[in-house]
């Protein structure tokens, strides 16, 4: 499968080679494994989007800001690209929409032993919630009386999410599916315990387009899109999720 990626890639770059290659500088959140870890320059979305703008040529120069900052940084021209718009129409302010890189599954969890049931946005009014930063202006519906009652918190510390649910600190966690996985196998090979069982609250109809990077130049964008689509088809970009969430 590798092979087949390397020989995709090489085909695309010998018919662009005119092309421009350029250093595309990004803005990623800090703290978001399995999607991105800035000590290392790696994770599921700077991997993905990485091999995607390297099809054309250019490569990925992350720079990493407080999930809730990303906008501004695009915003504010600190960088070229972002790797989501938190919310906010970057249309207006320059922004071109590239194909989602990633699916961000956002999902209410809870510990299968206290039987809760999160059906509505009124079975949240009586639980402690905590949560991944920007997450009350998304989905001001469901968070909006917990915060005002100072029953919810958000933290850019999503491995948090987890120990504090764990310890009964918080009656439930709003986070990525993916993310949460991520952190629960994290913890049993720190630890050596045992996961413990969790129920999943699906709230909202996902829609893929709420998660999508964004580019001051639509060239890189088009070249974005066509080295993702590529990736999808060779199977690599179903490889590099595997990579980071077996367990």
């Amino acid at each position: 499968m590798l092979k087949l990626f390397k020989v995709l890639a090489a085909c695309l770059l010998l018919i662009t080679n005119t092309a421009k290659s350029e250093q595309v500088i990004m803005a990623f959140g800090e703290k978001i494994p399995p999607f991105c870890f800035p000590e290392t320059n790696s994770g599921i979305e700077l991997e993905i989007i990485g091999e995607a703008l390297a099809f054309r040529g250019h490569t990925l120069v992350p720079k990493y800001f407080p999930l809730a900052r990303v906008p501004n940084a695009f915003i504010n021209r600190h960088v070229d690209a972002a790797m989501t718009d938190m919310g906010v129409d970057m249309s207006v302010h320059g922004g071109y929409y590239g194909d989602p890189a990633v699916l961000y599954e956002n999902v209410f969890i809870t510990l299968k032993d206290r039987h809760i049931e999160i059906k509505k946005p009124q079975d949240l009014y009586e639980l402690s919630i905590i949560s991944f930063q920007g997450a009350l202006k998304r989905y001001p519906e469901w968070l909006t009386v917990p915060d005002k009652k100072n029953h919810y918190k958000e933290h850019s510390n999503q491995e948090l999410q987890l120990q504090t649910l764990y310890r009964g600190r918080y009656d439930a966690v709003l986070s990525d599916r993916n993310i949460f996985r991520y952190f629960m196998l994290k913890h049993k090979t720190d630890t050596g315990e045992a996961l413990k069982e969790i129920d999943i609250h699906e709230f909202i109809q996902l829609n893929p387009l709420d998660y999508r990077p964004l580019f001051r130049s639509p060239k890189i964008r088009d070249d974005f899109n066509i080295g993702l689509k590529l990736l999808k088809q060779s199977g690599r970009f179903q490889d590099i999720y595997a990579k980071y969430l077996k367990g």
